[in-house]
């Protein structure tokens, strides 16, 4: 097997792409989807009745034009496809279409004792996730669920075009991009911590880094070289083939995480909605786990430090699943409360009778005084009098933290 030119393929994703606008956040997570792509389902841990595979459904979120989500899953992508062997879906997809593309991605993937093992891997990246999923559509949802795991064995699916497609130890892996406004309009109450978005990593997002106006004015010249390195070690790590083995030190931490997760009373997560995300966390880590690995070596060896680093990187993450999900199923006061916000976030100080006139047209003048009022109680935003004029002042640092639809001014 090939030497690789850098320790931590992440980490040198992570420099390949400081040059963009985007948080480290989005760029460490689209390498992630990118590693995963490489690895696809020939990677795996035992776990006696089941397996898990590192494939991951990440949902990058963000207000429009704020962070490129698009661009940033792009540059992953452009790594990616420069691999031979690798199964990519479009964009947009019907649940039929999407089975027929597995059943046609198909192939035999050589293994250590002469056999070969039958695998039908998928990775997709879709810019805009409405293209991709209609929530409604219980079917789609249901096939997702079902995928998410790749369990070994035939997964059977009966399609209008192809009559019974029948799919090979599946495997698919997703990455796509939304707005928080867009989880709140298409999202119902139901899907909020069921199957499906507990299987998803939900990564948020609503500034910019920093500001860069000509990214490529800013890049070394050894950049395309880096570029080319990274697709050489990407391409030695598509190679890995068999089972990754925790280390006993892993095992030992793994158990003791386990057992506190469980008995865990404090954490931010709780309730009905995050409830199956929850029960999940230790297969998340896990498959972060192998992919920390797969990003430092090829002896698919996973360290006590391997899953320490994917608990903490995940606890990190989950800060913000909450303003993810907070409007859905809110009601009609909460969400002229949340409008206010958005609003008063683009400015440093606003006269409270103008922002009225920003909202006059679906906001009575009652409410719109209900809301302003629960904002400055709660120091959401300070009331000052200027020349017998009312003005708000916005507490910028508790907005943002509240903000779920919103730039930064």
């Amino acid at each position: 097997m090939s030497r690789r030119h850098f320790s931590d393929w992440l980490q040198a994703y992570l420099e390949y792409t400081e040059y963009s606008e985007a948080p480290a956040v989005f760029h460490f997570w689209a390498g992630v989807h990118t590693i995963a792509g490489a690895l696809r389902r020939k990677t795996w841990i035992e776990m006696g009745y089941f397996q898990w595979y590192p494939n991951f459904y990440i949902i990058f979120v963000a207000p429009p034009g704020i962070v490129s989500k698009s661009t940033t899953l792009r540059i992953g992508q452009n790594l990616l496809r420069q691999l031979k062997g690798i199964h990519f879906g479009p964009e947009a997809i019907t649940w039929q279409a999407l089975v027929t593309h597995l059943a046609e991605s198909t192939e035999g993937i050589p293994l250590a004792n002469g056999t070969f093992m039958p695998m039908s891997a998928l990775s997709i990246a879709s810019g805009e996730f409405g293209t991709f999923l209609n929530p409604h559509d219980r079917e789609m949802v249901d096939i997702l669920v079902a995928l998410w795991d790749g369990q070994t064995g035939i997964f059977e699916k009966k399609t209008k075009t192809s009559g019974h497609d029948k799919i090979e130890n599946p495997w698919l892996n997703i990455a796509a991009c939304t707005t928080p406004a867009w989880i709140q309009g298409n999202f119902p109450e139901y899907l909020i911590g069921g199957g499906f978005t507990s299987r998803c990593i939900f990564v948020f997002a609503n500034k910019k880094r920093r500001f860069i106006a000509y990214p490529s004015l800013e890049m070394p010249k050894a950049f395309k070289e880096l570029e080319s390195k990274l697709v050489e070690d990407l391409r030695v790590l598509s190679s890995l083939v068999g089972e990754f083995h925790l280390t006993p030190e892993a095992v030992a931490w793994g158990t003791e995480w386990y057992e506190k997760h469980y008995a865990k009373t404090d954490n931010i997560l709780a309730g009905e909605r995050f409830a199956g995300y929850w029960a999940r966390k230790q297969t998340h880590m896990h498959k972060l786990a192998m992919i920390l690995s797969a990003a430092q070596g090829n002896d698919l060896i996973i360290s006590a430090k391997h899953l320490e680093s994917a608990e903490k990187i995940l606890t990190v993450n989950e800060r913000d699943m909450p303003h993810v999900f907070s409007a859905i199923g809110a009601d009609t006061g909460a969400k002229k409360f949340r409008e206010i916000m958005q609003i008063l976030l683009s400015h440093k100080i606003i006269k409270k009778s103008q922002l009225f006139s920003l909202v006059m047209a679906h906001m009575s003048f009652e409410d719109f005084e209900k809301a302003t009022s629960a904002l400055i109680q709660n120091e959401f935003v300070f009331l000052e009098q200027k020349d017998s004029q009312l003005y708000l002042r916005p507490n910028m640092e508790k907005l943002r933290g509240q903000n779920t639809d919103g730039a930064a001014s």
